[in-house]
């Protein structure tokens, strides 16, 4: 709520009188009907069907006023001779009316104001992974977006996501985080414990050493090698050889990962501009030319992008 009253200009006490329908703790009309438009600009609905659902409803509180402070005039009345007319069944129609685009506007309220739905199927929180990459899976409500670890993930039209992410040996973090079309965002944070050694937590230094000697060796055995580097900040990467998932994580800068390939090799970056590549020790240059989300650049022992 303060994050709409500092957008809007509008206190958060007369939000809350908005939102509870007391149109009486409002100020005079002209404020009122500022109040509403700025609101409805936010939100992004027509200005002038707010502020007319919002008359009407005043309207209806004001009739309903004046008939309780003439509660004893109205005991006296005799209604044995009243007549339904059209006139009736078009005042009634009106109302219902009224009553249903306001709660049509209560319920766009309530939508903006909530955060999303966030419910992860596995891994359990605290639990031991047996498999390594393990599936993250959940739901979310229709229309979000989901991030695991920050790297954006495929939604089902149902809410519906499963990704899978690869441990590190020891504790793991796995942050999941939903967000909806109002930018409100709803996160959980899972601890998993992997016992299966890192196969990049070898001395780095060393492991580029040995790899790059072998490097002669496995180009006369037409097989491929692919170096990949941060320049600036670290940036998530996803690393597939010959179309098993080897390698999905943060690539620190300076600190190189190499893998080698029979056939292709096929990488994914969050930032493409920062995501440099060399194969068999020849520079290709960065994934892209804009920190955008690049997915699948495909390389191949034959033929390079």
């Amino acid at each position: 709520m303060n994050d709409v009253s500092k957008n809007t200009k509008i206190q958060v006490k007369y939000l809350e009188y908005l939102e509870n329908g007391e149109y009486n703790m409002l100020p005079p009309d002209v404020y009122a009907r500022g109040f509403i438009r700025s609101y409805a600009s936010y939100l992004g609905i027509n200005e002038n069907t707010l502020v007319k659902l919002y008359e009407r409803e005043k309207g209806i509180e004001r009739n309903i006023k004046k008939r309780k402070d003439k509660n004893s005039l109205w005991e006296s009345i005799n209604f044995s001779g009243l007549v339904i007319t059209p006139k009736y069944i078009a005042a009634a129609a009106v109302i219902i009316l009224a009553v249903a685009g306001l709660a049509y506007f209560y319920g766009e309220l309530k939508s903006f104001i909530a955060i999303p739905r966030l419910l992860i199927y596995s891994p359990q929180d605290g639990s031991v992974a047996g498999d390594n990459p393990i599936q993250v899976s959940g739901l979310t409500e229709k229309g979000a977006q989901v991030f695991i670890n920050d790297q954006k993930v495929n939604v089902k039209e149902n809410g519906e996501f499963s990704e899978n992410v690869i441990l590190q040996s020891g504790l793991n973090s796995i942050t999941v985080k939903a967000v909806n079309k109002f930018e409100k965002e709803s996160a959980q944070i899972i601890k998993v414990q992997s016992n299966q050694k890192d196969s990049g937590g070898a001395d780095q230094e060393e492991s580029i050493k040995n790899e790059k000697s072998a490097a002669a060796e496995k180009e006369r055995q037409n097989e491929m090698e692919l170096e990949i580097y941060a320049k600036s900040d670290p940036v998530w990467v996803s690393i597939e050889i010959d179309g098993n998932l080897v390698y999905s994580g943060a690539l620190d800068p300076g600190a190189a990962k190499i893998f080698q390939a029979s056939e292709k090799i096929a990488v994914s970056s969050e930032r493409g501009n920062d995501t440099f590549i060399k194969i068999n020790g020849q520079e290709k240059g960065s994934l892209g030319n804009n920190p955008e989300l690049v997915k699948n650049v495909v390389f191949t022992k034959n033929q390079n992008p």
